[in-house]
């Protein structure tokens, strides 16, 4: 996926109220860009970091910018990270079109936002002819803490684990369900953060043993877009 206009070079100045963060422009300007991500960012909030922008091209817009990437210092080394945690669900349609997904190869098409369980909806349905249906789930990871692993959540995800609980009782009912973990960043390997969020890891493992599949991938990210590249090993 790449970025429609170039990226703007910034410097981090705080983010607040979650999805707001004042930014310095290369001229010293101060600007407030739209922050796409409710997480806790850790790792990603260095006051000072390099940050790249893109411009609303939308005039009515209350926030004309909005942030794209960060350059973290995370462990191993300092690398570019995607924060928006709207854009994995459009990194998996792309690699899917393209079919650089294996474990979805049989399946020939993908309906978003569909309504499942209680109170739910999936990220995708995978259909194909003759075959089960496959209820795919999507989760952002931007979190590192040892070199190379990455892991999720970074906070409280209760709506998460909700999934998770859902995903299984999807195949209890014996359908086929499925997580795409899309790591924004240079990572070899995939693992929950079970310290910070127990009852999340709790779900996720329930759910792994219920017959859910999860996979794992990374992703290629420079100034000119972010892409879904290789699987990684889930831990």
């Amino acid at each position: 996926m790449r970025f429609p206009a170039p990226l703007i070079p910034a410097r981090l100045v705080r983010r607040y109220k979650r999805f707001l963060a004042d930014m310095e422009l290369e001229d010293g300007r101060l600007v407030t860009a739209h922050c796409a991500n409710p997480g806790a960012m850790l790792g990603l909030l260095a006051p000072g970091a390099r940050a790249l922008l893109s411009a609303s091209t939308n005039p009515a817009r209350k926030l004309g910018f909005s942030w794209e990437l960060v350059e973290a210092d995370l462990p191993g080394g300092p690398q570019w990270v995607g924060i928006d945690t709207q854009r994995p669900n459009a990194l998996v349609a792309e690699a899917f079109a393209a079919g650089t997904l294996p474990m979805l190869t049989p399946y020939t098409r993908l309906r978003p936002e569909i309504r499942y369980a209680k109170a739910s909806r999936v990220d995708f349905l995978a259909e194909g002819e003759g075959l089960v249906p496959c209820h795919v789930e999507v989760k952002n990871c931007h979190l590192m803490r040892q070199p190379g692993l990455a892991e999720f959540p970074d906070c409280k995800a209760a709506r998460s684990a909700r999934h998770m609980a859902d995903l299984a009782e999807v195949v209890a009912q014996g359908g086929r369900a499925m997580l795409i973990v899309v790591v924004q960043m240079r990572a070899d390997r995939f693992d929950v953060a079970r310290d910070l969020d127990p009852a999340f890891d709790a779900a996720y493992g329930a759910a792994r043993a219920a017959g859910v599949a999860v996979h794992a991938h990374r992703c290629r990210i420079d100034p000119e877009g972010v892409t879904l590249a290789e699987a990684i090993p889930v831990v």
